[in-house]
């Protein structure tokens, strides 16, 4: 499964990405941890990166998708993997699918977690003011200032992959809003109505919930169910040996009845003929 999470900040999309994580098995790729993990491994574009990073430029997007395609091609992303932070523009994704068609996969899904704006704000401000209240200090990075200019930022470089990807039937939208366990359900049934996971397939986190509850009895049934299957696979072997044999055992008989008759007739024509000999003696 090969999905991107796309939404304002602050709409959940780091929460979902976890739980995901979680319940499927897959890996949660974000750009800024990847470029950090290939400058400390000293990879070709790692050291490229390092290069512009140290002298404070932005690093191209030739090299975020070389870092991007080191890492997808590494074990843990076999199963799968979300896309975190990453592509923010429409030449970012242009260079993901050809990325992507290069290592012949495909995208499954875009899911857009849709948001009220004025909302978000509602909720920062009113976070900030209770931290205030008990005495707590304040991240610089949350405040409702902040928050602003990254929305504003948003809706001019990575709103615009809302259409690039709609027009590619890729996009889901799911109101983001929502509380989060209802977000996570959502997300669920339309993977399975894009057929990115299998209807039976309850993920890594549902494996270990097996341990549980009624998911514990339904092992237990399909176990059962197995057992019996094989008890009955063994009846009918066992059934189609006996009746092998009953034909065996009446073949043999019919032999042996045939080769009885065959012999007493015999024997007794012997004995006629030896009566009408004796009696033609006597004559």
């Amino acid at each position: 499964m090969r999905i991107i999470l796309l939404g304002p900040p602050g709409s959940g999309k780091g929460t979902q990405a976890q739980l995901l994580v979680q319940r499927y098995g897959i890996v949660q790729l974000s750009t800024g941890e990847m470029l950090r993990a290939a400058v400390a491994a000293g990879t070709p574009v790692g050291l490229k990166a390092k290069e512009i990073m140290a002298s404070g430029g932005l690093v191209p997007d030739e090299i975020v998708v070389g870092i991007i395609s080191d890492r997808i091609d590494q074990p843990d992303a076999r199963q799968g993997f979300i896309l975190d932070g990453f592509p923010r523009t429409v030449p970012q994704a242009e260079a993901l699918d050809e990325l992507l068609k290069h290592k012949h996969m495909k995208l499954d899904a875009v899911i857009e977690l849709r948001v009220n704006e004025s909302a978000l704000l509602s909720r920062v401000e009113t976070r900030v003011a209770q931290m205030r209240e008990r005495g707590e200090e304040v991240r610089v990075d949350d405040t409702p200032e902040v928050l602003t200019k990254r929305l504003a930022s948003y809706r001019s470089q990575t709103e615009p992959l809302i259409h690039y990807y709609s027009e590619r039937r890729k996009l889901s939208t799911i109101d983001g809003m929502m509380a989060i366990d209802e977000v996570t359900r959502a997300i669920h049934r339309q993977l399975l109505a894009l057929g990115a996971v299998e209807p039976k397939s309850h993920g890594k986190s549902q494996a270990s919930a097996a341990k549980l509850g009624p998911a514990k009895k339904g092992t237990k049934k399909a176990k059962a169910a197995k057992k019996a299957a094989k008890t009955a696979k063994k009846a009918a072997k066992s059934a189609k040996s006996a009746k092998k044999a009953v034909k065996g055992a009446k073949k043999a008989v019919k032999k042996s009845a045939k080769k009885t008759v065959k012999k007493t007739v015999k024997k007794a024509s012997k004995k006629g003929s030896k009566k009408v000999t004796k009696k033609r003696a006597k004559r």
